[in-house]
This record gives structure tokens, C-alpha cells and sequence, in this order.
């Protein structure tokens, strides 16, 4: 009597022959070459997260094309990529979709493993790398972003501020609860602005992450921010870095402190290491830290082209703006390339014209004494 097999037996079958029939060979051998990719995956040291989301993908793929990976070419990846450009995804979410076929179809080929001699044994046909130079998206371009994403302007941040700061003394003037909650967004959305952080760079900080400057010890604590959600690279763990509190961003110090010393203690009960707590005793949630900013651009009558990522390029491109070396602003912001980094520093006319007029000084000053 046959049985059912499932993807773990059928893996134990065909690592151990070729020529083993399976009750549901078709369904049986992919689910067993995701199973077999997915432990392979982790064995590289790759987060779960990470994982789920390239298993789906492929899984995507799959049920998109309505075949199997031994029956794939690469016209299926041609209509694909047509039906994600016409739904209007991004260019990094298509380069990361073309990247977990090509990871797959480079895993099912290998030499290293089986599945070329089970394909060919079960179905009389082999797996090919269907993901080609010719039809995939490379990281080609130093920006992939929209185009009508950019940083904020000065007067923007400050009207942004004012409104958030406005929202708080509404509330508390009234007597009306809140108060304190607003205090917490303001002082929030301050924080990224003010070390470039990303949105679960933010909401991840604890008490423990302030830290103190050796070049300016009068600051206290509130020096630097030690970062340790950072952003993964290839699906590893969150990269760590600490971001130094700058001169021209000390302002912050004070509405810092304020939440620190009075207004967290009255939510503190719940979590005794998040910086950021709500008024239910939980850290505050990416998802509410977006829904609040929103809020607050929209009250400010700002355009919604900003978001709140937005506040992250504007670090980056106003620390250029300062004079501060590209490096330094690179390491600050804890981009892996310096091409990163070196796109913000054309995005102000500003930065363009003060670069030009400081190159203008140095010829007339030259000019000057050679007279």
C-alpha cells in the first residue's frame, strides 16, 4: 500500500537514491528541494526572516508559471518581471525577487548537490540557472529610489518640529490626556533626524544605547547612540554602530533629557529598558511610529512625498552640507559603500555652491599671492 510522503521522508529517500518512486513525485521532489535549500540557507548562517522570505519567493515563482523548477526557462522569467513591473514595485524589491530564483536555480544545479541526477531519474529532465544577465535587474545605479523621495528642507524640519512641539502644549494647555505621548513622538521624530536612524533602528533603542562623548564630555550621556538593529546585509544579523551626536544637533540634548527624566518614568513599569514606552507599558511599534509621523507631515501641510525615511537622508545630506568629510558621514550613517553616501552630497544646490565658491577663494587667494 502506498503512502503519503511527506518533504522530509521524500528528502531521506532521494539523498539516499536516485531512483526511489514517490507517490506524488511532483509536489514531493520541489517541496523537498525547498525543505533542502531552506536547511542549506540556515546553515549559511542566514536569519529565518530571510530565509521565509526567499523560500516564498521561489514559491511565488513557481505558482506564477505553473511549472516545476526542472521545466522553468528563462522566457518564464521574462513574464514574471512583466507582471511585477505592470503592479508598480520597486526596482530593489524586482532585484531581490530575480535574486532569490537565481540563489535557487544556482542551488538545484550545483554539482555539490543531487538534484540534477534526481530530476533527470524521477522526470527525465534537469533544472537550468534560468536568471541571466540579460533578463534580471543588476545593481547597476547608485540610487533605485523614486524620484519624488528626498530630504527635507530646513524650513520644513522646522516646521515639522513646531508642529509636533505644538501638539504637545495643545494638549497639555487643555488638560486632555496625551500629553505625555506627544512628548514621546516629538522627541522621536527628533531622534531620527538627529543620528540618521532608521525606523527599527529607532524604536529598538534602550536606556543602555545612550552613551557619552569623549570630545564633548559636558553632554553626558546623550553623546552618542549606540545602534545595534541595524540594517542586515545578506541576510545576516543586524550590524551594529555607534553614531556620534554633532555640534550643530545639540538642540536635541534638551527635549532628550526631558523625556528621559519626566515624562518616560510615568510609563516605565512596563519594559525597564525601552527608551521609547507607550501608555499600555509596551515599546512603541514601527507601524505606530509611521502612522504618527504621517499625522504630523499632514498637519504640518508638508507634502507626502516625505516620509518618515526621509528625516534619515536629510542627516546625511545636511551633515555634508556642515563640511563634514564624506567617511565621516558614512560611518555616522552606517552605509556599507561609500557610493551610498556620495549620492546625497549633489543633492543640495546649497552644498553645490558653497563647494564652488570655496574652490573660487582658494584660485583668488592663490592669484593673490603669486602677485
Amino acid at each position: 500500500m502506498q503512502h503519503e510522503e511527506s518533504p522530509e521522508r521524500a528528502l531521506r529517500l532521494l539523498s539516499s537514491s536516485a531512483n526511489v518512486v514517490l507517490a506524488n513525485p511532483e509536489s514531493m521532489v520541489f517541496d523537498a528541494m525547498l525543505l533542502s535549500w531552506k536547511q542549506q540557507q540556515i546553515s549559511r548562517g542566514m536569519k529565518p526572516q530571510s530565509v521565509r522570505g526567499n523560500v516564498a519567493v521561489v514559491r511565488h515563482f513557481r505558482e506564477f508559471v505553473d511549472k516545476l523548477p526542472w521545466e522553468w526557462n528563462a522566457g518564464d522569467v521574462d513574464e514574471f518581471t512583466s507582471d511585477v513591473v505592470d503592479r508598480g514595485l520597486a526596482l530593489s524589491t524586482l532585484r531581490h525577487y530575480h535574486g532569490a530564483i537565481r540563489v535557487f536555480c544556482d542551488y538545484i544545479t550545483s554539482r555539490h548537490y543531487d538534484w540534477m541526477e534526481i530530476c533527470e531519474a524521477q522526470f527525465g529532465q534537469i533544472p537550468s540557472q534560468v536568471c541571466l544577465p540579460w533578463n534580471t535587474v543588476a545593481h547597476r545605479f547608485d540610487f533605485e529610489g523614486r524620484a519624488a523621495r528626498r530630504p527635507f528642507t530646513y524650513d520644513e524640519l522646522q516646521q515639522l518640529f513646531d508642529t509636533a512641539d505644538a501638539r504637545v502644549e495643545t494638549l497639555v494647555s487643555a488638560g486632555k490626556k496625551g500629553g505625555l505621548a506627544a512628548l514621546r513622538n516629538a522627541q522621536m521624530l527628533k531622534t531620527a533626524y538627529a543620528f540618521g536612524l532608521r525606523r527599527t533602528e529607532l524604536v529598538m533603542l534602550d536606556l543602555a544605547d545612550l552613551h557619552h562623548s569623549s570630545q564633548m564630555p559636558e553632554w553626558g550621556q546623550y553623546g552618542a547612540i549606540h545602534v545595534r538593529w541595524g540594517k542586515a546585509a545578506g541576510g545576516g544579523s543586524p550590524r551594529r554602530r555607534t553614531v556620534l551626536l554633532v555640534p550643530e544637533f545639540d538642540w536635541w540634548i534638551d527635549g532628550m533629557k526631558q523625556w528621559i527624566g519626566e515624562g518616560r518614568p510615568k510609563f516605565s513599569n512596563g519594559d525597564p529598558e525601552a527608551i521609547w514606552v507607550t501608555e499600555r507599558r509596551t515599546r512603541v511599534t514601527g507601524g505606530y511610529l509611521d502612522k504618527t509621523f504621517a499625522e504630523l507631515r499632514d498637519e504640518a501641510g508638508l507634502p507626502k512625498a516625505l516620509t518618515l525615511h526621509s528625516l534619515r537622508h536629510s542627516f546625511v545630506t545636511h551633515l555634508l552640507e556642515f563640511g563634514y568629510a564624506e567617511r565621516f558621514v558614512q560611518e555616522q550613517a552606517g552605509h556599507m559603500h561609500a557610493s551610498t553616501t556620495s549620492i546625497y552630497a549633489s543633492v543640495s544646490s546649497d552644498f553645490k555652491n558653497r563647494v564652488l565658491a570655496n574652490a573660487l577663494k582658494r584660485i583668488v587667494e592663490g592669484e593673490s599671492s603669486g602677485d
